[in-house]
């Protein structure tokens, strides 16, 4: 049976986005694309349910539970105030905009460079899958690391260096925190580039910068410090 727990206190952003959400999605740890939701519902002090599925027995609901909230039968599927959130990049943007905006940006300039980065995170996650699940895994994911990753890990970095918004830094945007630093963060965190003192990132600096400040976030902090995060 999947597991659900209720996490936080419903407070005045829950209101904002019409009320307590629930999340389906793999018992993945702290991992994957709905783990990015998850990470704005807590940066917000959102409260939510969390429904997760091992992987064994995630067929059996896919067929029934989650073709029933969503026809395509892929999850995260969020329930929200009698309606079903399907594709995680497109609920992050949705509640932004319910959030006024605090996770969106201001100006046309600092949208567009948060959708830019997010999208570049969407390429790299798609190509990181598919090493990491080959079944040539072995080969595949450490060809992954000295080739894609590494192009991904630069070419962000001269993104932020060729930016007058990333150059105020340290988020995506300087000082205000965005979706985009949520997704960012969520990749290098599945890379495990947020580990062992950075290490996989030493080569990039102002990347080590980025997470350094996502992590000290005071409700981020709580969160990695607490039993909800699982690794």
């Amino acid at each position: 049976m999947p597991t659900s727990k209720v996490y936080g206190t419903p407070g005045p952003n829950n209101e904002k986005i019409g009320g307590v959400p629930i999340m389906h999605y793999f018992d993945f740890m702290s991992r994957g694309r709905g783990q990015a939701v998850r990470l704005l519902w807590e940066d917000a002090g959102i409260a939510y349910e969390d429904v997760r599925y091992t992987f064994d027995e995630y067929p059996s609901y896919k067929a029934d539970k989650i073709s029933a909230l969503n026809p395509a039968a892929t999850i995260p599927v969020v329930e929200l105030d009698g309606r079903i959130l399907t594709q995680s990049y497109a609920m992050l943007r949705h509640f932004s905009r319910l959030l006024d905006g605090v996770y969106d940006g201001k100006t046309e300039a600092e949208k567009y460079f948060t959708d830019q980065i997010c999208d570049m995170v969407i390429d790299w996650r798609t190509l990181f899958v598919t090493a990491f699940l080959s079944p040539e895994k072995e080969t595949a994911y450490p060809k992954h690391c000295s080739t894609t990753r590494a192009n991904f890990l630069k070419a962000i970095t001269q993104h932020f260096q060729g930016s007058d918004l990333a150059q105020r830094g340290p988020f995506v945007i300087g000082d205000t925190f965005t979706y985009a630093d949520i997704v960012l963060y969520q990749i290098c965190h599945d890379e495990e580039l947020t580990r062992n003192g950075r290490k996989g990132l030493q080569d990039y600096p102002r990347l080590v910068e980025f997470v350094d400040a996502v992590e000290a976030r005071p409700n981020v902090k709580a969160f990695l410090e607490s039993e909800r995060y699982l690794g």
